[in-house]
C-alpha cells in the first residue's frame, strides 16, 4: 500500500482527498501547512509520494518543494493549487515536481497522474537498486590473511555499523579507498551513495565549489546552480581523499558542516542541512601537518574519531602471493585471457621486492607479466621484467668496487688510482 502525504491549509480539501484516496487503497497523512509537512516528512520512514498546495501561511508550497527535494529527492511532489498560472506550473516542474495540477482537481486526472507518478518512483528506484548491486559487486576485496589485514578487517566491522568518523592512513596504493568503501558497504547507509573526492586533483579555488556546490552567478563560469558532493552524498557517505591536502579555507568550511551539519553553496544564503558520514584518507602525518601550521588541529579531531592505519605492502609480504593469484585472475578476465600459472620460485622473488608503489604497482607488475610471459610466469620472467637492473648486476668491474670500498671516499679513490694506472 503505498503511503501519500497530503500538504494543504485548507481541512476541507485535505479531508476530501484523504477520503478519496483511501477508498482507492492509499494511507494517508496529512499536513496543515509547509512547516508542518517537512516535520511529518522527517518523521515519516515510508513515504511514497506527497501532494502539494502552494498557497499556504508560514510556508508556502514552492519553499516547501525546494526544501522536500533536499530532503527526500526521491519521492514524487504533485502540486495542487487554485492560483495556478503557467509561469508557476513551469516553474514547479523546474524545482523538481512531477506534476501541476489546478483546484478543483479533476478526480481522473488526479488518480492517472499519482499512479504515473508511483510507477515512475518505482522504476527509479529499482533502477539505483540494480545499480547499486552491479557497483558492489564490482567492490574489491582486500586480499591477504596478514595479521595486520585481519585487525583492520575487525575495524571495519566493528565500526561500520555507527556513524562515527573514520581517518583512514597510510602510503599511496595501499588500498585506503577499499577500506573506506568496506566501511560503507557494511553500515546502514549502504544503500545510498559514497562519494568520492580527491582534495588533491582538485584546485584550491575550486574546492569550495566542488564540496558545497554555487548558486547561478557566483562565479564567472557559475551559469548555473550546482549541488557539492556534500548534497550529493546526503543520506550516504563522503570519502574525502587526501585530505591533507585540502587549502586551509576549505578546512574551515569543512569544520563547521561536520559541527552544524549544515552547509551553505558558494554565493547561496540560504543554510542547507545535510546528513553525511565522513571517511577521510591521507598519506600525511596529519600530526607534521598541524605543527607545520597547514591543516586545523580542530578538524584533525572532528576526522579522527577512529584512525585506521593501513600498512605498506612491505610490512605484508605474507600477503603477496594471495594477492598475485588474484590480479592474475582479475587482469585476465578484463584482457580476455585464460589465466596463466606462476612458478613458486616466482612468488618467492616478488615477495622479495622492495615495493614502494605497494598494491598498485604490485598490480601493474602482475599485468607486465600476463603479457610479456610465455604460458607460465617464471621466475626469469620476474628477473627479466620486474627486478631492477643494479650497477652490481650490469657491470662486473663496478660490482668489485662496491664490495671492495665502502664510503665514498674510498670510491672515489678506487676511480683514481684505476684511471692513473690506465694511463702509464
Amino acid at each position: 500500500m503505498a503511503h501519500l502525504l497530503i500538504i494543504d491549509d485548507d481541512p476541507k480539501i485535505r479531508h476530501s482527498l484523504k477520503d478519496i484516496l483511501e477508498f482507492e487503497g492509499y494511507e494517508i497523512t496529512e499536513a496543515t501547512d509547509g512547516l508542518d509537512g517537512l516535520a511529518k516528512l522527517k518523521k515519516l520512514k515510508k513515504l511514497d509520494l506527497i501532494l502539494l498546495d502552494i498557497k499556504m501561511p508560514k510556508m508556502d508550497g514552492m519553499e516547501a518543494l525546494e526544501r522536500i527535494q533536499i530532503l527526500r529527492p526521491d519521492i514524487p511532489v504533485i502540486m495542487i493549487s487554485g492560483h495556478a498560472t503557467i509561469d508557476t506550473a513551469v516553474d514547479a516542474v523546474k524545482k523538481g515536481a512531477f506534476d501541476f495540477i489546478s483546484k478543483p482537481p479533476d478526480l481522473n486526472r488526479l488518480l492517472i497522474t499519482i499512479r504515473n507518478a508511483l510507477d515512475k518512483s518505482s522504476l527509479v528506484t529499482e533502477t539505483k537498486k540494480l545499480k547499486r548491486k552491479v557497483s558492489q559487486s564490482k567492490v574489491q576485496k582486500m586480499i591477504g590473511s596478514s595479521e595486520a589485514l585481519d585487525q583492520i578487517r575487525q575495524t571495519i566491522d566493528q565500526v561500520a555499523p555507527t556513524d562515527a568518523r573514520v581517518l583512514v592512513t597510510g602510503p599511496n596504493g595501499t588500498g585506503k579507498e577499499l577500506v573506506a568503501r568496506s566501511i560503507h558497504k557494511k553500515s546502514s547507509r549502504s544503500d545510498q551513495p559514497i562519494v568520492e573526492v580527491n582534495c588533491a586533483a582538485i584546485p584550491s579555488e575550486l574546492i569550495e565549489s566542488e564540496l558545497f556546490g554555487h548558486e547561478k552567478g557566483a562565479f564567472t563560469s557559475a551559469h548555473k546552480q550546482r549541488k557539492g558532493k556534500f548534497e550529493e552524498a546526503h543520506g550516504g557517505t563522503l570519502f574525502l581523499d587526501e585530505i591533507g591536502d585540502m587549502s586551509m579555507s576549505a578546512q574551515a568550511k569543512v569544520l563547521r558542516a561536520l559541527q552544524e551539519n549544515r552547509i551553505r553553496r558558494v554565493g547561496g544564503e540560504k543554510e542547507i542541512q545535510v546528513d553525511v558520514r565522513v571517511v577521510a584518507a591521507t598519506n600525511k602525518d596529519l600530526r607534521a601537518e598541524i605543527e607545520a601550521g597547514r591543516f586545523r588541529e580542530d578538524l584533525y579531531h572532528r576526522l579522527a574519531v577512529i584512525i585506521i592505519q593501513v600498512p605498506a605492502l612491505n610490512e605484508r609480504r605474507d600477503d603477496i602471493p594471495e594477492l598475485v593469484g588474484h590480479f592474475i585472475e582479475r587482469v585476465s578476465s578484463e584482457q580476455g585471457r585464460s589465466a596463466k600459472s606462476i612458478e613458486p620460485q616466482a612468488l618467492t622473488l616478488l615477495q622479495e621486492q622492495n615495493w614502494t608503489g605497494n598494491i598498485r604497482e604490485l598490480r601493474n607488475v602482475v599485468e607486465r607479466l600476463i603479457i610479456l610471459s610465455g604460458k607460465e610466469i617464471t621466475r626469469e620472467d620476474v628477473e627479466r621484467y620486474v627486478v631492477p637492473v643494479s650497477a652490481d648486476q650490469s657491470n662486473p668491474k663496478l660490482k668489485e668496487l662496491f664490495s671492495r670500498c665502502n664510503d665514498l671516499d674510498e670510491v672515489l679513490a678506487f676511480v683514481r688510482e684505476a684511471y692513473t694506472s690506465r694511463k702509464s
